[in-house]
């Protein structure tokens, strides 16, 4: 089965070539279903994250003392400040903006980094992106385009699929590697005809169309069956809460012992007044239900039976 739709907008702008502005909105193309673990200590089931280390040191290194450096040789690096970088930040105009139309088979599939589902953004956007997809769809060609998105500045490619177009991020020339020097089949390699017939009668015999939902990720799958496996066998581990966290609350267990250890390592004079403001809260809250039946039937009496019900307040008498 496909992911959901996602109809959260990544993404508002418009395309542009000539004279022509679309608004489009930008949704997310696909979904990222892989197994995500969190690192645990085993003897405490705490979790463990990952810190900035200095490597030489091996000490946690404070996020102000922290700079970002560009090596240009070996072990030689280029300080560059955060003002810097944020000079050099392409400048977003909200647009994808076509530069090119080439064919379709021109764009290499190793080019092809993300994509994203295009979709008009209002009722004025319809009829012109419906032109663009019809006139993509006939031409064969596709929009090589620029874009910037989150201050990353992206090669694009804007192509037809079904009733609406695909932006599918595109890598730069400089990052695809070369092919130079790979064990490729060379022109002395020969394929002999009775060898092509036979192998071209095996893709024939496996040939069929284009059904996704018949391939599986079957590694995802197992350890997804060992997962509920193993929490049904009572497998499952409560992993502790890190400092500063919130305890979930409960209506039926108060881990005093977590709450105040808690207390203890926070700032003990200041958690004080807002424990006791609290705890003189819950005690209001217990009063009032305790008492609401009372007030109810209170509430049924006529005011001069009422009065007539009413006892006198008894003197405590003076020790």
């Amino acid at each position: 089965m496909p992911a959901p739709t996602s109809s959260r907008t990544l993404w508002k702008g418009a395309i542009s070539f000539g004279l022509v502005h679309i608004p489009v909105t930008l949704h997310s193309a696909t979904a990222e279903n892989r197994m995500k673990f969190n690192l645990l200590d085993k003897s405490t089931m705490t979790r463990v994250g990952n810190q900035q280390v200095n490597k030489a040191t091996g000490e946690a290194m404070p996020r102000e003392e922290i700079v970002k450096g560009f090596e240009v040789e070996k072990d030689q690096y280029v300080v560059l400040t955060p003002d810097e970088i944020k000079q050099a930040l392409p400048r977003s105009t909200q647009t994808i903006e076509i530069e090119a139309f080439v064919d379709r088979e021109q764009v290499p599939s190793v080019f092809f980094h993300k994509p994203y589902f295009v979709s008009p953004a209002g009722k004025g956007g319809q009829k012109p992106f419906a032109l663009l997809r019809e006139t993509l769809e006939r031409t064969g060609k596709v929009g090589i385009a620029k874009v910037v998105i989150s201050t990353k500045q992206h090669l694009a490619m804007l192509l037809p699929q079904d009733k609406g177009l695909v932006l599918n991020l595109l890598r730069w020339s400089d990052e695809v590697r070369d092919t130079a020097g790979l064990a490729w089949p060379g022109e002395d390699v020969k394929v002999s005809a009775a060898e092509l017939k036979m192998a071209e009668q095996l893709v024939d015999a496996m040939a069929g169309d284009w059904q996704p939902d018949l391939f599986h990720d079957e590694f995802r799958e197992k350890l997804m069956a060992l997962v509920e496996q193993k929490s049904k066998e009572g497998g499952l581990h409560a992993v502790a809460p890190l400092p500063g966290e919130d305890v979930p609350a409960s209506a039926e267990v108060i881990d005093l012992t977590e709450l105040l250890r808690r207390s203890l390592k926070g700032n003990t004079a200041q958690s004080a007044p807002a424990a006791k403001k609290a705890t003189a809260k819950r005690e209001e809250a217990a009063a009032n239900d305790e008492a609401a039946p009372v007030r109810k039937a209170a509430a049924r009496k006529t005011p001069a039976t009422a009065r007539a019900s009413a006892k006198p307040a008894t003197r405590r008498k003076s020790g």
